[in-house]
Order: C-alpha cells, then sequence, then structure tokens
C-alpha cells in the first residue's frame, strides 16, 4: 500500500468516528420531542438514501448489484440497523457519553473475532487491552453511592457493539463486497437496514413524527453526519487500511459523544465515569503501537526466564 492510501485511511476513520460520535447530539433532542428510537433510526436511514443516491447518480457509477452481492449485502444492513437500534434504544436507559463509550469495546471484538475466527496470533498487547477495557468497564459500571445502572442499557449496547464489530469484520474480509463501490454499498446497507425499522413499526411500535421544524434539522443531521459521511468514511478506511486500525480510530467516538453530551445536552460525569472512559479509550488506542508494546512485553519476559524443572 502506498503512504498516501494508509494516510488517507487513518484521515477518513478518524473523521468517520468523529461524525458518528455526533449521534447523541442529534438524537436526544428528538426523544424530548416525543420520538420513540425506532422512528429516529427509520427517519434517519430513509432521509439518508436520496443523499447517497444522489452521489451514485453524480459519479455514474450505477445502481447495479451482482447476484452473488446480495446476500452480503443484506446481512451488512441487517447487521447495521441492529447496532443502530441497541444504541438508540440505550440512551432511554444510560447517559448518552456513557452508552458512546460503552459502544467503543467493539473493537476489541474486532480482534477477538479475527484471532478466533481468521487465526490471527494472539499478542500480548491483546491481553494488556483486555485488562484495561475490563477495568474501565467496572469504572462505568460504578455510578455512585446508591445511584444504579441500567443493566438493559448495557446489554443494549454490548449487542450495538457486537453487531458492528461483525459488520466491520466482515466489510474486510467479505470477497463480494470489496468488489462493490463504497457509495453504492452503502446505499443498499441503508436500504436493507431501513426495513428493521418498517417491520418493527408494522408490528406495532408507533410511528412517531417531530413537532417542531429544529427537531426535522436534527433528523437531517442524523442522516447527513453520523449516517452517509460516517460510514462512507468507514467504509472506505477499512478498504484502505483494514478492520483492526479502523476500529482503533473510533477512539474519537466517545470522545466527540461525551463532549457533545456535556456541553450540548448538559449531562452531568462523575470522576469514575472519566476514569472508565480514560482506561477503554487507552485500551483500544494501544493497539496502534502493539508492535512496540508486544517487544517490550517479550523483552521484559527474557528477563525473567523459567527456572527449568529438576
Amino acid at each position: 500500500m502506498k503512504p498516501h492510501q494508509k494516510f488517507s485511511g487513518y484521515v477518513l476513520a478518524a473523521l468517520a468516528a468523529a461524525a458518528y460520535g455526533t449521534n447523541p447530539a442529534f438524537a436526544i433532542p428528538l426523544y424530548g420531542d416525543g420520538l420513540n428510537p425506532t422512528s429516529v433510526l427509520l427517519f434517519r436511514y430513509v432521509l439518508s438514501l436520496p443523499m447517497l443516491a444522489a452521489m451514485i447518480a453524480v459519479r455514474g457509477m450505477g445502481f447495479r448489484l451482482k447476484r452473488n452481492e446480495i446476500g452480503p449485502v443484506a446481512i451488512l444492513g441487517l447487521l447495521m440497523s441492529l447496532s443502530s437500534l441497541g444504541l438508540f434504544a440505550s440512551y432511554e436507559y444510560l447517559n448518552s457519553g456513557i452508552a458512546s463509550t460503552l459502544l467503543f469495546i467493539y473493537p476489541i471484538m474486532v480482534a477477538v473475532m479475527m484471532i478466533f475466527i481468521y487465526h490471527e496470533k494472539f499478542k500480548p498487547s491483546l491481553a494488556v487491552c483486555l485488562t484495561l477495557m475490563a477495568a474501565g468497564l467496572m469504572m462505568l459500571m460504578d455510578a455512585g453511592p446508591g445511584a444504579k445502572i441500567s443493566t438493559l442499557g448495557v446489554l443494549l449496547v454490548i449487542l450495538s457493539s457486537a453487531t458492528y464489530a461483525v459488520y466491520i469484520v466482515m466489510v474486510n474480509v467479505s470477497p463480494a463486497i470489496r468488489g462493490i463501490p463504497t457509495t453504492r454499498l452503502l446505499f443498499y446497507i441503508i436500504a436493507w437496514g431501513s426495513l428493521l425499522f418498517i417491520g418493527i413499526i408494522a408490528l406495532g411500535t408507533p410511528l412517531t413524527l417531530p413537532k417542531s421544524s429544529a427537531n426535522w434539522v436534527n433528523l437531517i443531521c442524523l442522516a447527513a453526519l453520523p449516517t452517509v459521511l460516517s460510514l462512507w468514511c468507514t467504509t472506505r478506511a477499512i478498504q484502505l487500511i483494514g478492520s483492526t486500525p479502523t476500529a482503533i480510530f473510533g477512539a474519537l467516538e466517545p470522545v466527540t459523544a461525551v463532549v457533545l453530551s456535556v456541553v450540548v445536552l448538559n449531562q452531568p460525569l462523575t470522576g469514575s465515569d472519566i476514569i472508565g472512559a480514560a482506561l477503554i479509550v487507552a485500551a483500544t488506542t494501544i493497539v496502534i503501537s502493539a508492535r512496540s508494546i508486544d517487544s517490550m512485553l517479550l523483552h521484559v519476559r527474557k528477563l525473567f526466564p523459567r527456572r527449568k524443572q529438576k
């Protein structure tokens, strides 16, 4: 890979993460206006389709998918919509900054899947990451004296993380997916994903509408920033630098979400929240310098050789 392509991949991954972190800033006001998560996500997905269609038309790339591409794209659409639903539903039970930080366990999930499914070597740095991740989650679970953290909210974020991790790995390893232009791929992922929300509403969940023009703007921003921009940059970054580095740059997601939660939504953060978030970010950021950390750990190990048994 050429150096400028690698650099472009890192920039796109960082931009994708920052854009995705804006989700709470646009979603929480919509909840306050009476919208439920399913309705917010349906509007978010449907409003993004004309944007992606316009990008495809301007580039003249066409909308046609090959027969062998339809199935994998449909699976990606289901994974993405489940991930979105888990995260947006968790906002009703957890502080949005904490929910977005908990979501950041997905890079570790990506690394674990690559080890057990694609037989990548288990590295010492990954063990350090998992330890820091567990410590960070314990800090986040400590909501303070007398306070409780919602188990359901945590489970919803874990569902969101797991499905997003599978999505990232699949985009990276599927031969059928790799051959589809990024914008066309996203158009059909969003189209298939929309069907899940339509189905949930058809089964009885009410479709709610914004009551103010300002919240229609929030819906449009949800479609443009954390959907079209973020997912396009994510998919392109995976194609350029791979799934694990792209996932690692997700460190900007909780940073953006936490900052916006405090500045825009006036949501409180405790000292435990800050320390827990920092540990989770540190755990996954270590992967960036995994090679040097692995070398250091191996060097330390050599300083303490095992005694031979008699």
